[in-house]
């Protein structure tokens, strides 16, 4: 494989620490409603270059567009990917965990709001929805990843929900039943924004917040580690193990400051 997983969520973590997030080549509002246009030229970049797959995954009932070994790009260089680093478009093992949990027990979910942080293909806020979320906004900085997330809810029959493409860290808190995020916790400084940022959501509005994670991040010292309670692991599939070095468990946890 071309792509070195060690791109993923740097353009997230240069947003976090810098206070900016990506803009849209195509002049995209960064929010983005239900059921919103989507760009004729980026839909077709993307069905061209991603695969429709629900194999290898932890939630074979989920429909989702990534890049596959079939794709071009699975072997291309890097550099040559026009846009920003498509970690959108890989179902990285701790939001595995999560969607699995969702579908498991949907009484998480069921008539509560939930905002997917960080929400890449959108496969978590997909499992939201179809275990009875009342209202789901999924939030990522980058316009190609929410204009991938509609596209994996049409796959999933799904009417998209609003998306937002900005980094929601900088921003007013709104009040969340529930917040999920996955495979996040792989730096110091963006653990340290996201660890004050939760602690704030739970202390003020009471919102849950479950946390999608292998637990072998390189910041596995930081202090938000000792305020997460596991509350389900699973196996890996073999095809998640081979992208992700050998990895064999994935986690979904509590956070409880």
């Amino acid at each position: 494989m071309a792509w070195s997983l060690g791109w993923k969520r740097w353009g997230f973590l240069q947003a976090v620490t810098s206070g900016s997030f990506f803009s849209s080549p195509w002049g995209h509002c960064p929010w983005r409603a239900r059921g919103s246009f989507l760009d004729p030229e980026m839909r077709a970049f993307l069905e061209e270059n991603t695969k429709v797959t629900s194999s290898g995954s932890l939630t074979p009932e989920i429909h989702l567009r990534l890049l596959t070994p079939k794709c071009k790009f699975w072997w291309e260089r890097a550099d040559l990917w026009p846009y920003g680093d498509p970690y959108w478009a890989i179902y990285w093992p701790g939001g595995q965990a999560l969607s699995r949990y969702l579908l498991d027990n949907p009484d998480v979910v069921w008539g509560k709001s939930v905002l997917d942080l960080g929400s890449g293909c959108g496969a978590t806020a997909i499992a939201a929805q179809m275990s009875g979320a009342s209202r789901i906004l999924a939030n990522d900085i980058d316009p190609v990843a929410g204009m991938a997330i509609t596209l994996n809810c049409e796959l999933n029959h799904l009417s998209p929900f609003p998306i937002l493409t900005k980094n929601i860290l900088n921003l007013e808190q709104d009040q969340w039943d529930l917040v999920v995020l996955g495979d996040m916790l792989y730096d110091e400084a963006l653990a340290d924004s996201l660890h004050g940022w939760l602690k704030k959501c739970v202390h003020t509005f009471g919102t849950q917040v479950l946390i999608g994670d292998p637990g072998r991040s390189p910041c596995s010292g930081h202090s938000i580690w000792h305020e997460l309670h596991k509350v389900a692991e699973y196996s890996l599939p073999e095809a998640t193990r081979q992208q992700n070095n050998g990895l064999t468990t994935s986690a979904v946890w509590n956070f409880q400051p």
